[in-house]
């Protein structure tokens, strides 16, 4: 039976630490090891950690360069077979890992798996769910999004890819998935996994002006790589035209309307179908921006009364 490794990188996030740390601790699979790595947090964090500590196979606070960091420092002393990190703010749902370890049995080519994921409020409450498609490598250079919470990887294909870019702090994930996939097979499994948990405090909100450079990074980036820059090459306007997309995306997420607006429309004068795949976007970026955002939280509040 393989051994999992869970780690759980944290910093000042003592609202949500307690509930990240039960959804991996209870869960049923019996071989779990969970780690978990603190940037030396102040808000009492130290004290949950503490209260657990009979359960983690090891534990530190202490100050760190960030996420990256801290997910490669933790897997650094981690001995799993099977290797995932959760985010300090996200939780597991009931019978992920067994899930995940089962995928990795019926697929055992795959580098990496990953499940479909929820998206909660501050208070855990549902409001929206991701449900995703098996992706290929030009659909993730393409910046089609897994929801990091619901992916597990072999030790081995996290290590072969040489582990978390620490220069990486929005789109860290992505450019790790799109590493292993270039050595492998990824696999999707349609079951929700976990719950990424969206709040003001949450990246998507406060850098949200920083996800667009990061994509154009990871473009320039795969250009020089001998596996991708084929596949880039045959998705050129693709994945430049996604990566404006993304950066809409984030902008409106992070209020930025005007931004964001401009960003769709140099999505659309590149390549015009991956702009209108996301037709969403204009919508909610020209409501806010005439003053008829309210709509759009009506609409938001309605589908979220769905999941009550």
């Amino acid at each position: 039976m393989n051994l999992v490794s869970i780690v759980i990188p944290s910093f000042n996030q003592a609202p949500y630490l307690e509930t990240t740390l039960l959804s991996v601790l209870g869960q049923d699979y019996p071989r779990v090891e969970t780690i978990v790595i603190d940037g030396g947090s102040t808000d009492g964090s130290v004290d949950i950690i503490k209260s657990y500590e009979q359960r983690l196979a090891y534990w530190v606070s202490e100050k760190d360069s960030g996420q990256a960091e801290a997910i490669n420092k933790g897997m650094a002393r981690s001995r799993g077979e099977i290797v995932a990190w959760l985010n300090s703010d996200d939780f597991y749902l009931a019978g992920t890992v067994r899930a995940a370890v089962q995928a990795f049995e019926r697929f055992p080519d795959a580098a990496l798996v990953y499940g479909d994921m929820l998206a909660v409020d501050k208070y855990g409450q549902t409001f929206n769910t991701f449900r995703y498609k098996r992706l290929t490598l030009a659909d993730l250079l393409s910046f089609q999004i897994i929801g990091q919470p619901s992916v597990f990887m072999r030790r081995s294909a996290f290590e072969q890819a040489g582990g978390l870019d620490p220069s990486y702090h929005l789109l860290l994930d992505h450019h790790l998935w799109i590493r292993i996939a270039a050595q492998g097979r990824i696999a999707h499994v349609p079951r929700t996994w976990s719950a990424s948990r969206y709040h003001t405090e949450a990246k998507n909100r406060a850098r949200a002006s920083e996800f667009g450079s990061e994509a154009f990074r990871i473009l320039a980036w795969a250009k020089t790589q001998p596996s991708l820059a084929p596949v880039l090459s045959r998705a050129s306007r693709r994945t430049s035209a996604s990566a404006h997309r993304i950066n809409a995306r984030y902008l409106l997420d992070g209020g930025q309307h005007a931004a964001s607006l401009a960003a769709w429309m140099r999505a659309f004068l590149v390549h015009p179908p991956t702009a209108l795949d996301r037709l969403n976007l204009l919508g909610s970026a020209l409501l806010n921006l005439t003053g008829l955002g309210k709509l759009r939280e009506k609409f938001l509040k309605r589908r979220q009364s769905k999941y009550q």
